[in-house]
């Protein structure tokens, strides 16, 4: 990693971790509205000790630093314990400040959408925020269920918490705030210019693929396939589009062979290619 890069990290992650103090300090804490994982058992932890919410932030954390060194790499532990850093001394100097809002559901919705975007960052940086999923991946080795339903029952189970703590429409709109800032953190890591996959078979493959060169403005791949059923040669079409350019390509095709198979799957990060993109028409 040159300088420029790492001073570009750095950056970034502490942007992410600025944001995530934010999104706690003026909106979701003076409103007793937690988040899931570490931050919402800081949070809580915080309300009935009176301990500052950055001492716990940092305290709770430190034992994922660990796991995470020896599970995902030294890279990663240290940009994690880089944004805990940020956020612990963000928590505490933002913690005088007066809130911009006292109405709850006001605060879970922008509470949650600038702690989403922060959380993003940092995770797109390398880093991370939340040690839940970390637990989620040791668990899930030893037991039949998904990292993703391993997490979501530690946060109910943390949400579900905050109502005997801060009561039950509290915990509500805790629920809001955690619902918003997942989907922001899928918008921040994936960017609002999704990308998508697409698999076409059928036998008017070269048309096809020359319309989507031609008139899309995306190079394609031509791959060999053999029909399951039938045991025919195929030809498979690839190539990659942007969320705005799916129903042109779906009109192209539809043009050109009605019956052709068609598939399209999100993708997460692009990244190559030689094809110089061109004007749709």
């Amino acid at each position: 990693m040159t300088g420029f890069q790492l001073m570009r990290r750095l950056l970034f992650l502490f942007l992410g971790a600025c944001f995530v103090s934010v999104g706690l300090e003026i909106f979701l804490v003076p409103n007793s509205i937690i988040d899931g994982g570490v931050v919402g058992i800081s949070i809580i932890a915080s309300h009935l000790s009176d301990v500052p919410l950055g001492v716990f932030l940092f305290i709770l954390n430190l034992p994922f630093l660990f796991l995470g060194y020896k599970q995902i790499g030294k890279t990663f532990a240290l940009s994690t314990l880089f944004a805990v850093v940020i956020m612990s001394i963000g928590t505490t100097l933002l913690h005088p400040v007066k809130p911009l809002t006292i109405d709850p559901l006001l605060a879970a919705v922008f509470g949650g959408i600038i702690l989403g975007i922060g959380v993003g960052i940092v995770i797109r940086f390398g880093g991370s925020l939340d040690g839940t999923e970390i637990v989620a991946i040791l668990v899930n080795k030893k037991s039949p269920f998904s990292v993703g339903e391993i997490v979501m029952f530690i946060n109910l189970f943390i949400l579900a918490s905050a109502g005997f703590v801060f009561g039950w429409d509290h915990a509500m709109y805790s629920l809001i705030a955690y619902y918003i800032a997942f989907k922001m953190i899928d918008v921040t890591i994936e960017g609002f210019d999704e990308s998508k996959s697409v698999w076409i078979i059928s036998d008017e493959y070269r048309e096809i693929g020359e319309a989507i060169l031609d008139r899309l403005g995306r190079g394609v791949t031509y791959l060999n396939g053999e029909g399951g059923f039938t045991g025919g040669e195929k030809r498979v079409i690839f190539c990659v589009i942007t969320r705005l350019e799916e129903a042109k390509l779906k009109s192209i095709v539809e043009e050109l062979d009605a019956t052709a198979f068609l598939a399209v799957g999100n993708i997460h990060d692009v990244k190559g290619g030689r094809f110089k993109k061109k004007d749709i028409h």
